[in-house]
């Protein structure tokens, strides 16, 4: 697959439960998260899904500062991807960040993480986002 924001080829492949389809670009089953720039995209063939789809993804091959379990990763790459527009987002992101504080883990300080993560590129700007989310939802 390959990110449709910057061009990279190095994406993980997730299966989405039903609960985050609802989240994900064109509402998909099985989205890529690309390992640059945290883009998440609709996976729309089959060929596609099923070439790297994983019960337990590597969230490792993305960065060492996101969590690893899924149930932590997923909701955040999720809303991060939604950040792009905090006020058409809000619901959804804040919904997100409570699942990944329910798993344990403090989205805010996984963002920061992420920002001192320099291989990473992301298309948002997680720092200035970052600041912005703390007084949108907290």
């Amino acid at each position: 697959m390959t990110c449709s924001a910057c061009g990279s080829d190095a994406t993980i492949v997730l299966s989405l439960s039903a609960e985050y389809r609802d989240h994900a670009p064109a509402n998909a089953a099985v989205v890529s998260v690309c390992t640059r720039c945290l883009t998440v995209d609709p996976v729309e063939s089959e060929a596609d899904s099923t070439a790297e789809s994983d019960d337990k993804p590597d969230f490792a091959r993305i960065s060492d500062a996101l969590p690893p379990r899924p149930e932590q990763a997923i909701p955040l790459v999720l809303a991060i991807d939604l950040s792009s527009s905090l006020a058409t987002n809000r619901a959804a992101i804040e919904s997100l960040f409570e699942d990944v504080e329910r798993a344990g883990t403090d989205p805010l300080l996984a963002i920061d993480r992420l920002v001192a993560d320099p291989t990473l590129e992301p298309a948002v700007d997680l720092e200035r986002r970052r600041h912005q989310l703390e007084q949108l939802l907290y």
